[in-house]
């Protein structure tokens, strides 16, 4: 299974995000910082529609919600 974040760095409900993947210790989910890279930010933009972070794509499938995307990394633990 393929796992990105869309984000940024200033975005709180990002930081969430990231904080609960550092504190479960996932090594599986692939970051796009969409402030540093132009063409990360047209993809989020081009597959999921719109211009919002957090983003996290499973196998290409967009997931939006910082509380959302938590619900389902704990749900599916990296195996």
């Amino acid at each position: 299974m393929k796992l990105e974040l869309y984000m940024f760095d200033t975005c709180p409900y990002c930081r969430r995000v990231l904080n609960y993947i550092a504190e479960s210790g996932r090594t599986d989910v692939e970051l796009h910082n969409i402030h540093k890279n132009a063409e990360d930010r047209r993809r989020l933009i081009e597959v999921g529609g719109y211009e919002q972070v957090p983003c996290l794509f499973i196998d290409g499938k967009p997931m939006y919600e910082s509380l959302d995307i938590i619900d389902w990394l704990k749900a599916h633990p990296q195996v």
